[in-house]
């Protein structure tokens, strides 16, 4: 499936960002085992590429792989060597956009005003990560209004008790972060358990 029409399908972009390299393949196999298609490894992560790599070779059949806080073109290149098929940043930069779209990547910066958003729009951008979007779905619901062309993916704050305001909200994907991979906590079967019930439950909530 193109990884565009993969991301409006599956909604949930899981976000790893921290956990040590040897603990993410186990991270991911709990994310699929609960619903997960999505992943992002961002690059401010340990070994963030040779993360990539290994997810790329183990579970590029079952996980749609993609990098995130990806500042520059420079990092875009490298990232989609490793492996990642869309590329998302926290702010708008227009070369960054440019060079993922010229790979052949899904572009997915990170925006706030609709000010920005256009920009990204316009520039290129397959999807507009809102962030922070700060648990406030009438945002969402009031960038639409002006907006309906621009695919929106509401990022940070985002929750099991809040995603369905998002979803009503007329959001096209969900980046999830610390609310379901938190690397803070020890990687232990328990956790890892935990992880696929939680990402078993935001899944639910979106379909």
């Amino acid at each position: 499936m193109e990884a565009l029409k993969h991301i409006l399908q599956h909604k949930l972009v899981a976000i790893i960002r921290g956990p040590q390299p040897a603990d993410v393949l186990r991270i991911a196999e709990a994310l699929y085992r609960g619903g997960v298609r999505t992943l992002e490894v961002t690059m401010n992560s340990p070994g963030a590429l040779d993360v990539i790599r290994q997810l790329s070779k183990t579970m590029q059949d079952k996980l749609l792989l993609g990098a995130g806080t990806v500042l520059t073109p420079q990092e875009v290149e490298a990232c989609v060597k490793a492996g990642a098929r869309f590329i998302i940043s926290p702010n708008v930069d227009t070369e960054t956009i440019k060079m993922t779209r010229q790979l052949g990547a899904i572009s997915i910066p990170g925006a706030y005003t609709a000010t920005e958003i256009v920009l990204a729009h316009k520039t290129g951008a397959d999807i507009v990560k809102v962030f922070p979007a700060a648990a406030n779905p009438a945002y969402i619901k009031d960038l639409r209004g002006p907006l309906p062309h621009i695919r929106l993916m509401p990022t940070g704050g985002i929750t099991i008790e809040n995603i369905g305001e998002f979803k009503k909200a007329g959001a096209a994907a969900y980046g999830i972060g610390s609310a379901l991979v938190d690397a803070r906590q020890e990687v232990t079967e328990e956790y890892l358990y935990q992880l696929t019930v939680k990402a078993k439950q935001m899944v639910e909530a979106v379909i």
